[in-house]
């Protein structure tokens, strides 16, 4: 049976459609395993090159500038140039603590059933 009340609280509630429009813009940004690669990369080594970032990642420097590229248009990392150098790093506060719980959320749901867990060569 409906609540009409409760229905009507939650509607009141919910955000806009542009809210969660940017939202999943967000998690979409997320969602795609180079780029989280590479921001995890960023988040564990702070200020990185291209270069750098394509060792760590084992992407190519083609597909890691292109996956910069987004991040920067969306402002999630920053680039500072010395010399001939550009320099990227994770410059969004919210998207670190969203990495760092998903981090504890993966952590927490390996060591609750490890029967699900995945190696580190499944990954790759």
């Amino acid at each position: 049976m409906v609540d009409p009340g409760k229905v009507a609280w939650v509607r009141d509630t919910l955000p806009g459609a542009h809210a969660v429009t940017e939202l999943a813009d967000v998690f979409s940004l997320l969602g795609d395993p180079g780029r989280l690669r590479l921001l995890m990369s960023l988040l564990g080594g702070g200020e990185m090159c291209v270069c750098d970032l394509a060792a760590t990642t084992s992407m190519s420097e083609s597909s890691v500038s292109h996956a910069l590229r987004l991040l920067r248009a969306h402002r999630v990392v920053s680039v500072s140039r010395r010399g001939r150098m550009a320099y990227y790093r994770l410059d969004d506060a919210h998207v670190r603590m969203l990495l760092d719980l998903g981090l504890t959320h993966t952590g927490h749901t390996v060591a609750a059933h490890p029967e699900h867990a995945i190696s580190r060569t499944d990954r790759e």
